[in-house]
């Protein structure tokens, strides 16, 4: 069978518009499936060039395909199982920007080029001291980026129409603020001309995004049997849920030349992306802290398995849309469209979600994800939300153990071991404490401060709730208990 190469996806040849840093799955996934499906509808006219910034790792098998790759997309839509399968034509060349730096730092002089996207870990947007100007390239993504835009700045004398638009994808919150003020501290850290500061504050523009997309890459177990059904190898099949949502910030607006909306693209431009890291935090990340510890010690292992548990389904719907999305500052409909495709997402058949790699740091992300609700619902009504109340109670149960081994502690469901896994700070706090009285363990609990920055036991009527609901699980039973909200 042959491999996958241009001649069978007929790829077209169009300007380099884009540097992209990193190889990996998400990116081929997330963004060149975005411009693949904009250049098919002629809004957008460009190729990636992808760039691979650290050393691990190889291209050969880019280059075995010529860059050439199929993505197949499946997942749940409005109750139905879709399956959509595309070959991704838009990368035009991969380059290695240590092993080959020179073919690298050419793209500095790329007329057509105008965008930089990147996905280089939440630990790749770094200000590092000791990295310097003279190596080839610098070690960090920031230095990298500062010294390949300052050769592009002396290429073109500084002309402000060669200045570029940079979207970051990192996961981390105002990643083009933090990007931007990275470059800025190595260009006084190299004392580099101060016309290029110049450059880099009023010719470039520096995006802040909120991505979301589960992808899921390679399928080891099911490439042969695709590959018989395309009609092709490729070594580079990558999957993905079909869900995907890109939000945009920034101060100067970029959906003219990069109109990726237009092509009926779930791209968001904003120049205020926090409702909708909001809606996406509290909605999606929310509802998964809310039920799936509750899940876990009820039976249920996976979270399609946990939606097709109707008592846990019931209490993920009550959580989202009676408690979480009352509190949001979105439009209702639009959060009740996301929260339905929210319910589709954790549906998809496709995707093995196991409910103990949810559980990791479960206090913390209670706190971030669950609290402002939970405090937004009680100022808005003046009353507790019961699920989000009951939430807690059900993480108190989770987190119960007196034994700390290989830094987690210890929980049981029934007779079987289950290892709790967060900051040692937190282990320590629930082995010392989750053996007492209900009354007293919550009081301890929701008193910690350095857990939630501030005392919960201050809300009230919330001990009294809690240490209700503790003590029915531990008496009855997860099941009973969850059965029991509301009546």
């Amino acid at each position: 069978m042959e491999k996958l190469n241009k001649n069978i996806s007929k790829a077209i040849n169009r300007p380099v518009k884009i540097l992209q840093f990193g190889e990996g799955n998400f990116l081929r996934g997330f963004v060149d499936y975005m411009i693949d499906v904009a250049n098919e509808k002629r809004i957008f006219d460009g190729n990636v060039v992808i760039v691979k910034p650290i050393e691990f790792g190889n291209l050969d098998r880019f280059r075995a395909q010529e860059n050439q790759y199929t993505l197949s997309l499946r997942g749940i839509v409005e109750g139905k199982t879709v399956v959509e399968n595309r070959m991704i034509t838009c990368i035009s060349d991969v380059v290695a920007a240590i092993e080959d730096y020179e073919a690298y730092a050419a793209y500095a002089k790329c007329e057509t080029l105008r965008f930089i996207v990147s996905n280089t870990t939440e630990a790749g947007i770094v200000f590092d001291e000791t990295d310097r100007f003279e190596s080839t390239p610098p070690k960090t993504y920031p230095g990298k980026l500062t010294k390949f835009l300052f050769e592009r700045y002396q290429f073109f004398h500084g002309a402000k129409e060669k200045g570029l638009v940079l979207i970051p994808c990192e996961l981390i919150e105002n990643n083009g603020g933090m990007l931007k003020e990275s470059i800025l501290q190595f260009t006084k850290l190299w004392k580099l001309e101060e016309g290029f500061q110049d450059w880099i504050e009023n010719a470039c523009i520096f995006c802040s995004t909120l991505v979301d997309r589960i992808v899921t890459g390679y399928p080891r177990e099911e490439a042969q049997k695709m590959w018989e059904e395309f009609g092709y190898e490729d070594d580079l099949l990558n999957t993905a849920e079909i869900f995907g949502l890109w939000v945009i910030e920034s101060d100067r607006d970029i959906s003219k030349e990069f109109p990726l909306d237009r092509a009926g693209l779930p791209v968001i431009f904003t120049d205020n992306q926090k409702p909708y890291r909001e809606r996406k935090v509290r909605i999606l990340n929310g509802a998964h802290t809310a039920f799936v510890l509750a899940s876990y010690l009820k039976g249920n292992d996976y979270v399609k398995e946990s939606m097709e548990d109707i008592t846990v389904r019931e209490f993920m719907m009550n959580t989202i849309f009676d408690e979480v999305i009352p509190t949001l500052s979105l439009p209702e409909e639009e959060c009740k469209s996301f929260a339905n495709s929210v319910i589709d997402r954790f549906e998809n058949p496709f995707i093995k979600h196991a409910l103990l790699s949810i559980s990791l740091n479960s206090v913390s992300k209670w706190k971030s994800r669950c609290m402002p609700s939970l405090l937004g619902y009680v100022e808005k009504f003046g009353k507790l939300p019961k699920h989000l109340t009951f939430s807690l109670a059900a993480l108190m149960r989770f987190y119960t153990g007196t034994q700390i081994k290989e830094n987690a502690l210890i929980g049981h469901r029934k007779e079987e071991e289950y290892k709790i896994l967060d900051d040692l700070e937190v282990l320590k706090f629930f082995a010392a404490n989750s053996d007492k009285p209900a009354r007293e363990f919550t009081q301890a609990f929701l008193s910690q401060e350095k857990f939630f920055g501030q005392d919960l036991t201050k809300v009230e009527g919330l001990v009294e709730a809690v240490s209700s609901a503790l003590e029915e699980i531990r008496t009855k039973g997860m099941k009973e208990a969850l059965e029991n909200i509301g009546r």
